[in-house]
């Protein structure tokens, strides 16, 4: 038999042989960032806006379709509108195979290929039917609500999910109350803030959340911001759901498992998780916009401003003290710092403390003074930001960040990449891609700054004549037997982050925790529940059973 023949043979009964599963693709996906935003309007409506992060597996099925689960079925298909990596797509009710009401964005020429990443972002302007009387306070109004979730089967890795509440207008800080969250990883009690049109906001994140999980929020206002006819007082029958939910009880063991995963694993785990508060330390009060840039504020301070994480702020200090001869790091690992006496005239108020804190030999010690430097210095940029704009003045400082970068990247001689590099290192770290863009733009020879080597003790400075007083080799000035390997830089300066991260402050959600509690306290959480009376939401053959809940357990791209 010839070789051709026999190999065309073999290949057909191989297809005919083996299970059809075994060349089937199946959906595998990861949602790497959610955010999704919930405008309680002044009609009574919501508005929806997700946008989902998604990172397809290698050899999974292209994701064509993402199925969104809808609160209820009084959405407005009309107002839905979608793109993919802001190219529009189109939507679709009929293509929708997730349970409960809801719709399909199709994906069409912009489908997310194995092993590819897609933002996709999804408008929903109208949805109708999702207020309900409060039941702990007759006169206010609830709105409950769980973004859309994905099968269990389809989902890998965590999530980076951020779920905000905005409000509806003219509602005023204190009149509003927050549902604590269920089933959800991060705080319970939300961020509270203000938003560029001026509502009111509950925001609640988590980094380690799951598409695949159910997570419940909730809040209360009082009944005179929305029309009366647009809360609804006795349930509405949703067919739709009402046959999901018979259903429900014809589906297999495994479906069972997850109802009683909701109903009985769920609250254990909620005891056993602990409450961590949102990384962010600004008062709301500096949320409520003025006019203008502040300018003048310290690279740290503008850190500060923003919301930088802690252990880098630290270590910016770090660098402003050292820069200016007040310190010196005798060690990296654990961290030691020797405090210069007498102290240089031009320390910051928050320079003095950081320094204050080094002389303090137990660490307990040593991170409470810290935790009471920075509480110090969050309110002292609170304080000075009075009457100018937040929004501006943030950007204002990234664009100096800009710059600095620019000035680094257009350095074409070691010596001049040095000496940028010294001027602008603390405005550079204003990036929150510092880590990777440092590696990228820290290239070849750099000419250490004239201060490095009371940063680092690791690097082998070249000889120079001792300094009067502490006994220590002077800090050689730019030259070529200073040189050190870009990537070297780079790495000590993310190295010294790290390090008072894990080595000083502990655990930096813990040490943010204590700060933000002080400076940005949660709002007192409500003395009943404020559930949405009467019900009102649908049931999903996953038991998604709340007022304003969305739910598509088995959808989100098939």
């Amino acid at each position: 038999m010839p070789r051709r023949l026999l190999v065309s043979i073999l290949a057909l009964v191989a297809v005919l042989v083996l299970p059809a599963s075994a060349f089937a693709q199946e959906y595998l996906f990861g949602v790497d960032r959610e955010t999704v935003d919930v405008y309680w309007n002044a009609d009574g409506s919501s508005s929806l806006e997700y946008t989902f992060h998604f990172t397809n597996q290698p050899g999974a099925h292209v994701i064509d379709f993402v199925d969104l689960g809808m609160p209820v079925g009084t959405f407005e298909i009309s107002t839905v509108s979608a793109d993919v990596d802001g190219t529009l797509v189109s939507v679709s009710s009929g293509d929708y195979q997730g349970s409960g009401s809801g719709f399909a964005v199709v994906l069409g020429s912009r489908a997310i290929q194995p092993g590819d990443s897609g933002t996709v972002h999804v408008l929903v302007g109208r949805v109708t039917g999702v207020l309900h009387p409060d039941t702990g306070d007759g006169n206010y109004a609830s709105g409950v609500f769980a973004p859309t979730y994905f099968g269990s089967q389809y989902v890998v890795g965590s999530t980076d999910m951020t779920v905000t509440f905005h409000l509806p207008p003219g509602v005023q800080p204190e009149e509003p109350r927050y549902h604590p969250a269920e089933n959800w990883p991060g705080a319970a009690e939300p961020q509270p803030g203000i938003d560029d049109n001026g509502r009111i906001t509950y925001t609640w994140s988590a980094p380690i959340a799951s598409a695949a999980s159910q997570y419940t929020f909730g809040a209360s206002f009082p009944k005179s911001y929305v029309p009366a006819d647009a809360i609804v007082t006795a349930p509405p029958i949703d067919f739709g759901a009402l046959i999901a939910g018979l259903l429900g009880f014809l589906l297999p063991a495994s479906c069972i498992g997850i109802f009683v995963l909701i109903f009985v694993g769920v609250p254990i785990l909620g005891l056993i998780q602990g409450q961590r508060r949102k990384l962010q330390y600004l008062p709301p009060k500096i949320s409520i916009e003025g006019h203008g840039i502040k300018r003048g504020l310290t690279a740290v301070e503008a850190a500060i401003l923003l919301e930088q994480p802690l252990d880098k702020v630290l270590t910016m200090t770090l660098f402003s003290v050292v820069k200016k001869g007040a310190a010196t790091v005798l060690s990296r690992d654990p961290l030691k710092i020797e405090v210069t006496q007498p102290l240089p005239e031009d320390l910051h108020a928050y320079e003095n403390s950081f320094l204050g804190a080094w002389k303090l030999d137990a660490l307990p010690a040593r991170r409470k003074e810290l935790e009471d430097m920075v509480v110090g210095l969050v309110k002292s940029v609170s304080e000075k930001m009075k009457g100018f704009s937040r929004k501006e003045t943030q950007e204002y400082y990234k664009g100096i960040m800009e710059k600095g970068w620019a000035q680094v990247e257009a350095a074409n001689t070691p010596e001049v990449k040095g000496q940028k590099i010294d001027e602008n290192i603390e405005w550079t770290m204003l990036d929150r891609d510092y880590d990777d863009r440092s590696r990228r733009v820290f290239t070849g020879p750099i000419y250490a700054p004239r201060w490095w080597g009371n940063y680092d003790p690791t690097w082998q400075r070249p000889s120079a004549t001792s300094a009067g007083g502490g006994g220590r080799p002077a800090a050689p000035s730019l030259g070529g037997s200073s040189a050190l390997p870009g990537a070297d830089l780079a790495a000590s300066v993310v190295g010294g982050v790290q390090g008072f991260s894990s080595k000083v402050l502990g655990d930096l959600n813990t040490f943010t925790s204590r700060v933000t509690n002080v400076t940005n306290p949660p709002p007192p959480p409500s003395k009943t529940s404020y559930r949405s009376g009467g019900g009102g939401g649908h049931s999903c053959a996953c038991a998604c059973a709340c007022a304003g809940c969305a739910c598509a357990c088995a959808g989100g791209g098939r």
